[in-house]
C-alpha cells in the first residue's frame, strides 16, 4: 500500500470535501467531543447508504470551503464557515434530517467521570448498597453523604447530587464513582447546526410538526389581524372583522335614527316588542329538555288543531 504524503493527504482531503459539496445540499454539523474512532466507525456504519460523515481540521475545511465557493460561485457554501469552531464534523446526507439526526444520538456509550473533566449533566449517586466494605466510609465522609453500615457493607442513606451541570469533576468524586462502577456521562455526535440549501437553522426546528407549524402560523395571523385592526389597515385576514364591525355601526346608527334598511327593521321590530325574542327562543329551550317531555309535547300536538307558528320569525341579520 502507498502511503500518501503529508501534501498529497491534504489535496485528496480537499478533493473529497468539493464532491461532498457538490453532491449532498443537506449538512448536518455536529459536535465530536469525546468521541473515540471505533464508535464514530459505528456510526459510519450505521449511516451508510444516504449519508456521509466527514471529519477533519477546521482550517482545513474553512479553506476548501471558501475556495470551493469562488470556484462556483456559490456563495451559499460561505454560511459553513462560522459553523466549523471547535471539535466538529460534517455529516452529509440526502435522507430526511430529523431522521438522520435521530439514528446519530443513537449513538452514544457511556463514560467515566474522569478528574478535571466538565460535567455535561447532574450526577447524583443514588440510594442503597454499595456493596463496600466499612473502611471505604472515607470517600463517603469526604463528600459529605450519609451512610450507614449494613450486614457488613456500606449502604448509602438517602440521594446526593455528587456533581452539578457545569462543575469540573475532582478526584475524590470520580474515585468514588469508579468504585461505585457509575459511569454517569455518555457521549456521541451532538448536532449543533444544520445547512440545507444554503439555509442555516438549528436543529431544534426538526423536531417541529405539522401541529407546531399550524398553531405557529395561526398565532402570526392573529398579529396581523390586530395590528391592522387597530391601524385601520386592510388585509386579507383583518377584512372580515372590518366588515362586521362596520355593519354593526351602520345597525347601530340606524337604531339610533329614521334611516332604515331591511335587516335593521327586523331589529327594529323586536326591539318594540321584547315577547318576540322569548318566543323565538322557546323552541331552542324546548330541544334541551327531557325525552319523555319531548315525546309528551308531540302527543298535545297531534290532540290540538294546529296553529300558525311564530318560529319563523328567527331572522339572520344577513337574510
Amino acid at each position: 500500500m502507498v502511503k500518501l504524503t503529508k501534501a498529497e493527504k491534504k489535496v485528496a482531503y480537499d478533493s473529497k470535501l468539493c464532491q461532498l459539496l457538490d453532491e449532498y445540499s443537506q449538512i448536518l454539523i455536529v459536535a465530536a467531543d469525546n468521541v473515540g474512532s471505533n464508535q464514530l466507525q459505528n456510526i459510519r456504519k450505521g449511516l451508510r447508504g444516504d449519508s456521509v460523515v466527514l471529519m477533519g481540521k477546521n482550517t482545513m475545511m474553512k479553506r476548501t470551503v471558501r475556495i470551493h465557493s469562488d470556484k462556483t460561485g456559490n456563495t451559499a457554501f460561505l454560511n459553513l464557515l462560522p459553523l466549523l469552531q471547535g471539535n466538529v464534523g460534517l455529516i452529509f446526507t440526502k435522507g430526511d434530517l430529523k431522521e438522520v439526526s435521530e439514528e446519530v444520538a443513537k449513538y452514544k456509550v457511556g463514560a467515566p467521570a474522569r478528574v478535571g473533566l466538565v460535567a455535561p449533566i447532574d450526577v447524583v449517586v443514588p440510594p442503597g448498597n454499595t456493596g463496600l466494605d466499612p473502611s471505604q466510609t472515607s470517600f463517603f465522609q469526604v463528600l459529605n453523604i450519609p451512610t450507614k453500615i449494613n450486614k457488613g457493607t456500606v449502604e448509602i442513606i438517602t440521594p446526593v447530587e455528587l456533581i452539578k451541570k457545569g462543575d469540573k469533576v475532582g478526584s475524590s468524586e470520580a474515585a468514588l464513582l469508579a468504585k461505585l462502577g457509575i459511569r454517569p456521562f455518555s457521549y456521541g455526535l451532538v448536532v449543533q447546526s444544520v445547512y440545507d440549501n444554503g439555509s442555516v437553522f438549528s436543529p431544534e426546528v426538526l423536531d417541529l410538526t405539522e401541529d407546531d407549524l399550524v398553531e405557529k402560523f395561526a398565532a402570526g395571523v392573529s398579529m396581523v389581524t390586530s395590528l391592522a385592526l387597530a391601524i385601520s389597515y386592510p388585509t386579507l385576514a383583518a377584512a372580515p372583522h372590518m366588515f362586521i364591525n362596520a355593519y354593526k355601526n351602520v345597525l347601530a346608527l340606524a337604531l339610533a335614527t329614521e334611516y332604515s334598511f331591511p335587516e335593521a327593521d327586523k331589529v327594529k321590530e323586536f326591539l318594540k316588542d321584547p315577547s318576540k325574542f322569548a318566543v323565538a327562543a322557546a323552541p331552542a329551550a324546548a330541544a334541551g329538555g327531557s325525552a319523555p317531555a319531548a315525546a309528551a309535547k308531540e302527543e298535545e300536538k297531534k290532540e290540538e288543531p294546529a296553529e300558525e307558528s311564530d318560529d319563523d320569525m328567527g331572522f339572520s341579520l344577513f337574510d
